[in-house]
């Protein structure tokens, strides 16, 4: 049976929100085509309304086509089709959705980057929510294709709208990003199985960002180091705080459970930095050692009610309509072996971070400051 929840203090319809419940279920790939709903009579029984609602939603599913009733077949999810025709008829409807929410939108006052930089925010959420990591890992060998950059490094979504932006502007050029923690995007480069790595470590001697942890993985190597952003870090809820969290403190409650990054990424390295600073132990932390590769891994998970609260950028509290309790100011960047930078291969992708388009659109996601996007400083250290 499918996991529906119905709100009948809410001014949506009850068919409604079952037709908009099913579609987030297809949406997440946790209904696929061809499987089949429940029977009218079924999900009636198990929601306790009257199965002319039901009806009502599945007749709304279907003629939006996102499922299909047989007689004695029950309902289906319909498949993609095949045929030229309708995939014709598929592809138009989806481009008239999308220029009707944009008309709608510039005519609201946003600007085009306004929405093409929450479009890639949402986007980049609902990858996540599908559980696409097709890309992520990849075979080695493919990652060292003449015509491939392969980022290692901490997950970000300004990294990820720079992707997007060096695909859509340069189709020739393949990139792919593989979310190993900004301590494993150092080691990629140490073992030459990066291009370029994504970080922001904080050095807790020195209080410096990056430049201390290049220094000890990397020493005696010549490298550029491109800033990407500065942005916010904070504590995700679910909205009006049901918790009432207030600080990192709150992490020891026993009613307040908490959802962490892998270790060795940059946010799991501050996360324990501070928690030391504040006296509380990593044992005190109820769902310390649940660990997700991502911010909106982070996120998602407390908008699904699996975790109270968990560490990450404003962006993906956004991105999920959750509260967001910012705490400190953090700086992410690009680390490039001086060989791999001067390669003709870099050079879309290094104008693009340094261009004022990309700093708008970085901008515009919330909770980072572009303003230095693109300065780039050489360094190298001696053994």
């Amino acid at each position: 049976m499918i996991e529906i929840r119905l709100d009948e203090t809410a001014q949506i319809p009850l068919y409604r929100q079952i037709a908009d419940q099913v579609k987030q279920l297809i949406a997440t790939n946790r209904l696929q085509p061809g499987e089949h709903l429940p029977t009218v009579r079924q999900l009636a029984n198990s929601l306790h309304i009257n199965p002319g609602t039901v009806v009502r939603a599945y007749l709304e599913l279907e003629q939006e086509r996102v499922v299909v009733s047989r007689r004695g077949g029950g309902t289906i999810v319909l498949a993609r089709a095949s045929d030229p025709t309708l995939l014709m008829l598929h592809q138009r409807r989806l481009s008239n959705m999308v220029s009707s929410h944009i008309v709608e939108a510039l005519s609201l006052g946003y600007t085009p980057e306004e929405l093409e930089a929450t479009f890639h925010l949402h986007l980049d959420r609902w990858r996540e929510e599908r559980q696409d990591t097709a890309g992520l890992r990849r075979d080695q060998d493919k990652g060292k294709r003449s015509n491939t950059i392969l980022i290692v490094g901490s997950h970000d979504l300004a990294l990820n709208l720079l992707v997007s932006q060096v695909k859509h502007r340069n189709p020739e050029i393949n990139v792919e990003v593989m979310y190993a923690g900004s301590l494993g995007g150092l080691i990629a480069l140490q073992e030459e199985r990066a291009d370029l790595a994504g970080i922001h470590l904080l050095d807790e001697e020195t209080g410096e960002y990056n430049y201390p942890y290049i220094k000890h993985i990397l020493p005696g190597w010549e490298m550029v180091v491109v800033h990407l952003a500065h942005r916010t870090q904070g504590l995700m809820f679910a909205r009006g705080n049901p918790k009432q969290v207030k600080s990192l403190e709150d992490l020891r409650r026993p009613d307040v459970t908490f959802i962490n990054r892998q270790k060795g990424s940059g946010t799991r390295v501050l996360l324990d930095l501070k928690l030391r600073h504040h006296g509380v132990l990593p044992s005190e932390v109820t769902g310390y050692e649940r660990e997700v590769d991502t911010h909106l891994a982070v996120a998602t998970s407390i908008a699904r009610g699996d975790a109270d609260v968990g560490l990450g950028i404003e962006a993906a509290a956004r991105s999920c309509d959750l509260d967001f309790l910012p705490l400190f100011q953090e700086r992410y960047d690009l680390v490039i072996p001086a060989a791999n930078f001067k390669k003709r291969l870099l050079k879309p992708l290094l104008e693009i971070v340094a261009s004022e388009d990309f700093r708008a659109l970085v901008s515009n996601i919330g909770g980072y400051d572009a303003s230095q996007s693109g300065a780039t400083t050489y360094c190298s250290y001696n053994n």
